[in-house]
């Protein structure tokens, strides 16, 4: 299963390289930290056999739950099986902001900057 480090997705950002950021962090969770990595789509991860075909097939998809392990590298590993570019954020959301990356306040669900 393919994997993505937090400085290989800054690097990917900075180059403007293409890529789907989808947070697939559990609702709750999400409710009780109100973040999320910019440009990040979040879907919930209870639904993914409902989501699972509409994620984009011709770039890279990066997912990451709160701290990268069963949630993303579950779905990673759904949509590598379906033919897909997918990895998960090691760490996830925990890594990201141990990292002092940059988050910003959550926007609607579905909503993409």
């Amino acid at each position: 299963m393919s994997r993505i480090t937090c400085c290989e997705l800054v690097e990917w950002r900075a180059s403007a390289r293409q890529f789907t950021l989808l947070d697939v962090r559990r609702a709750a969770v999400r409710a009780a930290d109100p973040a999320e990595i910019p440009g990040a789509r979040w879907l919930d991860p209870e639904a993914v056999f409902s989501w699972k075909d509409s994620v984009p097939r011709d770039r890279p998809a990066v997912l990451y739950c709160a701290q990268g392990h069963e949630i993303s590298q579950g779905i990673a590993a759904t949509l590598e099986a379906m033919g897909l570019d997918a990895r998960y954020l090691i760490d996830g959301f925990a890594g990201w902001r141990e990292a002092d990356q940059l988050t910003q306040n959550l926007q609607p669900a579905g909503a993409v900057d």
